[in-house]
């Protein structure tokens, strides 16, 4: 059976895009063994993954802020003997960028990605030993899957599966049902009003729903303190892993969020999700699933009643 080692490592969002690919290839090629090279802070999103047997952890974000340190220098020398621990018949980099076609190179196996007019940074596909055309007006998880197919061998088919697997409702979460805010992202312009929230809240209130608002950073824990404070019926928890995020994300009614990987992560999850899109256009990266809705574009975003509707519409 062959043995496939996927390079996708960052952002959340991304990571979260390619995991149908991997319930394809494992669906495809039975008795596969699948490992993946992803940054050290979403590994734990790809070990949820049923077809994951090894995550391999990178931390290219950490350290590149580091080098000069003699322990960065030993957790790259760790990290490529991990690459080098096993002969892949498959390396496949989902990425399409420079940083993640160097990793591709550094692992043992024929080398697959984008050709230089499917990817971001043409300069990458110089690093793979076979190079394929994938459409860039497709949606990302379907970009995904097509180039893990042609890599490997087989055809897409049916609608993508995320392959999430494990977590229940994090023990913070409300013993009442509830709806998660997403209100956080990492751009000004993807913000959705605070006023806009708090009437969201105000709606979900009159439903019987308690809301949650998780954060990240300080400025995105006053924010949602803010948005709290004009509720009904909310908290703001305390700072969480992503694990006990996914599990509180898992265990609610509705999910409603700006464009950050959290609300991808969601639709992954299987959670009815509403995604808010205010400076972003969600054609390529919006929410993609059966349980998702995708409203508002850039300078047009949507009134609090119709992410309403849309969530409801969901159930």
């Amino acid at each position: 059976m062959p043995r496939i080692l996927f390079v996708k490592t960052s952002s959340l969002g991304d990571v979260v895009h390619h995991c149908p690919a991997v319930s394809d290839a494992a669906r495809s090629l039975p008795g596969a063994t699948i490992d993946w090279v992803v940054e050290e802070s979403f590994a734990g999103i790809a070990a949820m993954h049923r077809a994951v047997r090894r995550v391999i952890p990178v931390a290219l974000r950490r350290w590149r802020g580091r080098l000069w340190s003699p322990a960065v220098w030993r957790e790259i020398a760790a990290f490529r003997r991990a690459l080098a621990a096993e002969r892949y018949d498959f390396v496949v980099d989902t990425q399409g960028l420079i940083k993640s076609a160097v990793i591709s190179a550094l692992a043992a196996g024929e080398r697959h990605g984008l050709d230089r007019d499917s990817t971001r940074e043409p300069l990458a596909a110089r690093f793979y030993d076979k190079r394929h055309h994938v459409p860039r007006a497709l949606h990302a998880v379907e970009r995904n899957r097509r180039l893990c197919a042609a890599a490997l061998g087989y055809a897409v088919q049916g609608p993508g599966d995320y392959g999430l697997v494990g977590g229940e409702s994090a023990p913070e979460a409300p013993a009442r049902p509830y709806a998660v805010l997403l209100t956080m992202t990492s751009r000004a312009d993807k913000l959705w009003a605070e006023e806009r929230w708090r009437e969201l809240g105000r709606l979900l209130a009159a439903r019987g729903l308690h809301a949650v608002l998780p954060w990240g950073s300080e400025v995105e824990r006053a924010r949602c303190e803010r948005i709290a404070g004009g509720l009904p019926d909310a908290t703001v928890p305390a700072r969480m892993s992503l694990e006990a995020l996914a599990r509180q994300l898992r265990g609610a009614r509705y999910v409603a969020g700006v464009d950050t990987g959290l609300s991808h992560l969601a639709v992954a999850l299987g959670v009815p999700a509403a995604g808010i899109y205010c400076g972003s256009d969600p054609a390529l990266t919006g929410l993609y699933g059966a349980r998702a809705r995708n409203l508002g574009a850039p300078g047009a975003p949507p009134a609090a009643a119709e992410v309403l509707a849309a969530l409801e519409a969901l159930c």
